[in-house]
């Protein structure tokens, strides 16, 4: 649970909750939503003492931080170390984004041979040193809180925000797309047009636009909780779609996700080229500093 604000003695000036903001490996669209809100950007910055924030500012701080907001996976030794260290300055870490929670794009490389990977992409492989996989967060470390989405969604950054500057809880749903679909009206693009759609499962934030425009969803803020993916996977192969069809379907930007991981793994892997028999991927550095 999210820790609120600590109350402000009698006659002392409230202290500005110090915020950092980071990155790994990412694009830095989510760093980029917070800037966005520009109508709102200049009450965020009253109520927030910015002390790190390297896409917006040239003040830099190691920490504390009464909040960090985390952007990216982790896919080099130093990340996952610096995560650790990061962690251990913050009162309340968030974690914001496709990358941060599920691995990203990046991560549909844990199902590969790692040095394959690295020889196609790069033209001198030997001086790029990166893990195996590409992780969430939270695979390292314990996060307080999760902003899902590629990228998040400006609202619920700015409910989250807000909650922290006043100190309550966030109001941040836990629902399935179905449910905006319900309350928008939007005809059920699986069950009228028999198109795949991953709305079922996956955790609301987008405005369900894909079912709005006839297309099924892809999963972009990755799977809600509880999601059963099980039920969904035998739905889509009733009318004897493939299996490897199916598993492209989850094999999106939210694939590492685990509920989405499952349902790959349990359907053979994504498509394209498996890593070869035995292999798994290496484990990450730096271990686990939970708390």
């Amino acid at each position: 649970m999210l820790a609120t604000r600590t109350p402000t003695p009698r006659g002392a000036a409230p202290r500005r909750p110090r915020l950092g903001v980071v990155k790994f490996a990412s694009c830095d669209g989510c760093q980029l939503t917070l800037l966005d809100l520009e109508d709102q950007l200049l009450d965020l910055v009253a109520a927030f003492d910015l002390v790190e924030f390297a896409e917006a500012s040239s003040h830099r701080s190691s920490g504390p931080f009464d909040i960090v907001l985390v952007e990216g996976s982790i896919s080099t030794p130093e990340q996952a170390e610096e995560i650790i260290r990061i962690r251990s300055q913050a009162t309340l870490l968030v974690v914001i984004g496709a990358c941060a929670t599920a691995g990203g794009i990046q991560a549909l490389r844990n199902w590969r041979d790692h040095e394959i990977v690295r020889r196609a992409v790069y033209a001198d492989p030997a001086y790029v040193d990166a893990l195996a996989t590409s992780t969430p967060i939270s695979d390292h470390v314990t996060v307080d809180a999760e902003l899902r989405g590629c990228p998040i969604d400006p609202q619920q950054l700015l409910e989250l925000l807000t909650a922290l500057a006043v100190g309550r809880r966030p109001q941040i749903p836990n629902e399935a797309v179905c449910l905006e679909c319900k309350r928008q009206g939007t005809v059920c693009v699986l069950v009228a047009r028999n198109e795949p759609c991953l709305g079922p499962v996956t955790h609301t934030g987008c405005g369900a636009i894909c079912p709005a425009f006839a297309r099924g969803c892809y999963g972009c803020f990755g799977p809600r909780e509880a999601a059963n993916t099980g039920s969904l996977v035998a739905w889509f192969g009733r009318d004897g779609r493939p299996a490897t069809e199916t598993a492209a379907l989850f094999s999106g930007f939210t694939a590492y996700a685990r509920p989405f991981r499952s349902a790959i793994d349990d359907l053979g892997g994504p498509p394209g080229p498996a890593a070869p028999a035995g292999d798994t991927p290496s484990q990450e550095v730096g271990g686990d500093a939970r708390r």
